[in-house]
């Protein structure tokens, strides 16, 4: 297994409690896909809510964000690209990763 087989992992032992743009960003990571497209993050979300995945809305502080650079790409501009749209699946929110919401996550087909 390589390392990006284990970002989940890698960001749940960090802290239980993840916000889900980083969640995101690590299952992007372990999908060899692509982190920085919108639609995918909020189909992402949309996922979460349709498995009832117990979530709270979290107010991203986009200086929080870090302006990390993850693939070469701005999360802090993600961020606020997320924070104009209204839609429900466009927040981000708090979630706990036990082992059932990691299962679920990693089911997730984009």
């Amino acid at each position: 297994m390589s390392q990006t087989d284990l970002a989940l992992d890698t960001i749940r032992k960090k802290v239980i409690y993840q916000n889900t743009i980083d969640t995101w960003i690590a299952v992007c990571y372990e999908k060899d896909i692509d982190w920085y497209e919108i639609e995918n993050y909020k189909k992402f979300v949309s996922y979460l809510l349709e498995h009832d995945i117990k979530m709270k809305k979290f107010p991203l502080c986009i200086k929080e964000s870090g302006g990390m650079y993850e693939r070469g790409k701005d999360k802090t501009k993600f961020a606020e690209d997320l924070s104009q749209l209204t839609e429900e699946n466009a927040a981000a929110y708090t979630i706990k990763l036990s082992d059932d919401v990691v299962n679920t996550i990693r089911n997730f087909i984009v």
